[in-house]
């Protein structure tokens, strides 16, 4: 498994927009609404506490490679070689160059495929919110 932890914060952010954007989810309310049923786990998919509590606590049980958003941004040629190592492939440096080029925000943001921009406004209605913000 790979498993992408990303700051608390940044994540309820995230996800406050999403919600604002879906038309599948229901209305997030006030950001105070938002943020207490956030801590409190009360949002669709529970509990972002639990859920990476969950996962680091069997990290060394099962093959489990745990990364974190903020290392990947900062750092994401290092973050993709983790990933190359922990699937046991070999890349050679214009490859793994080539992946850190198409996989960057600033790409993806562009990218249809990534961006959502496909998906009809009656579902997630970019006019509010784009899905990749910042």
């Amino acid at each position: 498994f790979l498993y992408v932890a990303r700051n608390a914060k940044d994540c309820m952010v995230s996800y406050y927009h999403f919600y604002r954007m879906s038309q599948t989810l229901p209305d997030p309310g006030t950001w105070d609404e938002y943020f207490e049923n956030f801590i409190n786990g009360k949002v669709n998919w529970g509990s972002w506490f639990d859920h990476v509590k969950g996962w680091w606590e069997i990290r060394d049980r099962y093959q489990i490679l745990f990364l974190f958003y903020e290392d990947m941004k900062r750092d994401p040629k290092h973050e993709i070689q983790k990933v190359v190592q922990f699937m046991g492939k070999n890349l050679d440096e214009a490859v793994l160059d080539k992946i850190v080029q198409e996989t960057s925000f600033e790409r993806m943001k562009e990218n249809p495929m990534t961006n959502r921009s496909t998906v009809p406004k009656s579902i997630l209605d970019q006019s509010i919110s784009p899905f990749m913000r910042k």
